[in-house]
């Protein structure tokens, strides 16, 4: 672990010089994904305010903000609705903006969104950077702001909040700063359930490291508290939540399990979403979206297995990994699958490294061919079925 540990850190004011041309990039994609969607929502009589910060998911966050948990919704079937589903740090921070400022809960989760995508792509920036370099940095950081569904990185939505402490505590692990990896590590816990992923990079990451010492004890290197330290704090966040739900619950460890039962969401290796692939086979027309769902798996698969063959560092590969494996054998909201891998964002390396090595003007033009394309298919998105 300690070869990772090879570039020297810049300062403060040189980091930021450093993300520049990337941080610049990313607003500018952001910009257009936004102006995109209000010109579609200006054609369709739609608010794209509304789509942004007041439907689906960031309903409940905003009512987690006002009013605290309990809310559950019952449906016919049964199944109960609950916001303890929602992990609390988005919410927290959407109650703290209402109230220094004068914007409304929604508003203040666009806010916390909108600083939590540039933290992001900054981060994001920082990892690709210190172990491949700043070009590749940069296209990496624009791979991700032009994904299909990128413009959930402008909704007030938890993805963006959590792709910034998951790449703030990637960077930390990568340079050594195990208790800043921790802190971040919990931090990403107490945001979604998929923090699990930060957790065991930075644990692998530990591990791997006090192996490397026992067989080559370093010189003035690392003290071992700390890494222990980091370890000891990274899982705090989410095992706090899940034991508070538990408690609330009256069921104990397993009470967010059964939290996230009434949404017909957990677990099953991959077998729901199986049998949904191939239903879709059940008929021409949806034939046609179940090679592309085939096709998308494929592809995912195909870029975790490169990321291997370029010999990623351990932590990446760790955190990958498991962000994937979590959305792809996730049992419930099928159309949810590429929204939950956003935050997978090491898988993108392959092709940034490719876009690297290529004349800046050809890469550009790619990036600037999908940006457009990104921007449309965002706005349609929204305006028709969106995220669950």
């Amino acid at each position: 672990m300690n070869d990772l540990v090879r570039r020297t850190t810049p300062s403060p004011a040189g980091a930021v010089r450093r993300a520049a041309p990337a941080l610049v990039g990313y607003v500018a994609v952001r910009a257009l994904v936004l102006v995109t969607l209000a010109l579609w929502c200006a054609a369709r009589g739609t608010s794209p305010h509304a789509l942004l910060a007041a439907r689906w998911d960031s309903l409940w966050y905003t009512r987690v903000a006002a009013l605290g948990y309990g809310y559950e919704v019952r449906l016919p079937n049964g199944d109960v609705h609950s916001s303890l589903a929602f992990f609390p740090l988005l919410p927290w921070l959407e109650r703290l903006g209402a109230a220094v400022t004068p914007l409304s809960y929604a508003d203040a989760g666009l806010a916390v969104a909108t600083l939590a995508s540039l933290a992001a792509a900054w981060g994001i920036f920082a990892v690709a950077d210190h172990v491949y370099g700043r070009r590749t940095g940069v296209c990496l950081v624009l791979l991700w702001a032009v994904l299909p569904v990128g413009i959930v990185q402008s909704m007030a939505y938890s993805e963006s909040l959590f792709t910034a402490l998951a790449a703030g505590s990637l960077y930390a692990v990568l340079t050594g700063r195990w208790v800043t990896a921790g802190v971040l590590a919990s931090l990403a816990g107490l945001t979604r359930p998929v923090g699990a992923a930060v957790v065991a990079a930075v644990w692998a990451a530990a591990v791997t490291s006090f192996l490397h010492d026992r067989r080559t004890p370093p010189a003035g290197g690392i003290p071992w508290v700390r890494r222990a330290l980091g370890m000891l704090i990274a899982p705090l966040g989410a095992a706090g939540y899940v034991l508070w739900v538990g408690r609330r619950t009256g069921r104990g460890p397993f009470g967010y399990l059964d939290v996230q039962a009434g949404w017909h969401n957990g677990f099953d290796g991959g077998y729901a979403f199986a049998r949904f692939v191939a239903g879709k086979f059940a008929s021409f027309p949806s034939a046609l979206a179940g090679v592309g769902l085939i096709i998308g798996v494929a592809l995912v698969v195909w870029l975790f297995v490169v990321c291997v063959r370029q010999g990623q560092p351990l932590p990446l590969l760790v955190y990958t990994g498991v962000v994937t494996a979590l959305a792809l054998c996730a049992s419930s909201y099928f159309g949810s699958k590429p929204r939950l891998l956003l935050p997978a964002f090491p898988l993108l390396l392959p092709l940034a490294r490719a876009l690297a090595r290529v004349r800046p003007s050809r890469s550009a033009a790619v990036l600037g061919g999908v940006a457009v394309a990104s921007a449309v298919y965002g706005a349609f998105w929204l305006n028709g079925s969106g995220p669950p």
